[in-house]
């Protein structure tokens, strides 16, 4: 057995992209005519797709009527695909890391909630497409992180199995889904997590293989993890944070 591919979640784990988020947000609030949301809050609403984003910030002491929602949704889009790239940046590491892994001869592919629309466009902007030989974005399927489905997805496209494919996130979003997969799964600590840090102790969380400081070292650990296979040794258990 060895690994030959990555995947890897998109905010929070290759770019920072909550600068061009809130500013869709603040722009959808505004038309709307709804109060304001910090920057802050909207780090912490991402994670599970554009429609839990807007639901998020149209949130308050009760759920916001539905068809609110579908306005919000509507607006944010009209203003996302104005300011996606803009102002996001891609977190130290990422272009070394990148690089790394793909030395390594392993195939790469992207994970996310983001609707293609915007997947797409955003890493031709950020220079970071040619890396990638899938993109499984949040309408690709009908379902998303932290269902494993869209991991399944991209190992397929990929031509690998989940077992030889480890996957790259911030978040127990994309732990849970990785482990659902049958993936190795590593953590990176700077991203979102829906506000948690992600060295929390819990259930999800301590479900990662690794948590490593950025994506450079991640791609040393998934090459330390081949030479292991390759010398006949084992992986590592999922590893518990404290």
């Amino acid at each position: 057995m060895a690994l030959l591919s990555v995947t890897l979640d998109l905010d929070g784990t290759l770019l920072d992209t909550v600068p061009d988020l809130a500013a869709a947000c603040h722009a959808m609030l505004a038309e709307l005519g709804q109060p304001p949301r910090s920057d802050d809050e909207i780090r912490n609403f991402v994670g599970k797709g554009m429609a839990v984003l807007v639901e998020r910030c149209l949130t308050w002491s009760a759920p916001p009527e539905p068809a609110l929602v579908q306005a919000g949704i509507a607006a944010f889009r009209r203003h996302y695909a104005e300011t996606n790239g803009r102002t996001a940046q891609p977190y130290p590491g990422v272009f070394a890391g990148l690089d790394a892994l793909a030395a390594q001869g392993l195939k790469l592919g992207v994970v996310t909630n983001k609707p293609e629309a915007f997947t797409l466009p955003l890493l031709e902007r950020q220079g970071l497409a040619h890396y990638f030989a899938a993109v499984v974005s949040g309408d690709t399927l009908a379902q998303k992180k932290p269902d494993p489905a869209p991991v399944r997805h991209a190992c397929e496209l990929l031509g690998c199995l989940p077992a030889e494919n480890v996957h790259v996130g911030d978040s127990s979003n994309d732990f849970i889904a990785a482990r659902g997969a049958g993936c190795l799964t590593i953590g990176v600590p700077y991203g979102y997590n829906e506000g948690r840090p992600v060295t929390e102790s819990s259930v999800d969380v301590a479900s990662c293989h690794a948590l490593v400081s950025d994506l450079h070292d991640a791609a040393r650990m998934v090459a330390a993890w081949n030479e292991s296979l390759r010398q006949g040794g084992e992986l590592p258990p999922p590893a518990r944070h404290s």
